[in-house]
């Protein structure tokens, strides 16, 4: 399977349909993303959103996020999914090392992604292409900002 992965620059009808499609397949909670939606995402300063397609089809998208911290500058993947019909076909490792291949090229010093722990899969093609688990927890905070 030829998997061709490409940075897009704005939101057609087959970027919105696929991920109407893929998005799902990642969070039952994510929003739906229009076309001006997309296109919010896409003019982000340190966004870059990859998709990848078999047979001028998207089935998997990616999204990379560069961002400059006193440290240095740091990159994030985010929102890796590729539909279930085209996984183990190689389109998740040709996102991720486009992801890496960009992060580098801009100058990052690393490349940090998260994956839930029933993910077996996906841990195991990050670490296969050169990811190491990192000693750290990770936290969220969704409420409101607490002041005091």
């Amino acid at each position: 399977m030829d998997v061709a992965v490409e940075r897009i620059a704005a939101a057609t009808e087959e970027t919105v349909e696929a991920f109407a499609r893929l998005l799902p397949q990642l969070s039952a909670s994510a929003a739906p993303l229009d076309a001006a939606a997309l296109d919010a995402l896409l003019i982000w300063p340190g966004n870059h959103i990859l998709t990848a397609c078999v047979d001028g089809r998207i089935v998997g998208v990616l999204t990379l996020v560069t961002f400059p911290v006193p440290t240095g500058l740091r990159a994030r993947i985010e929102d890796v999914v590729v539909d279930e019909s085209a996984r183990g076909h190689g389109a998740g490792a040709a996102l991720i090392r486009e992801a890496l291949r960009l992060a580098e090229t801009e100058g990052a010093r690393s490349v940090d992604l998260t994956s839930r722990p029933d993910r077996v899969s996906a841990i195991r093609l990050y670490e296969r292409l050169g990811f190491t688990r990192r000693a750290s927890n990770t936290f969220r905070y969704t409420g409101a900002p607490r002041l005091s």
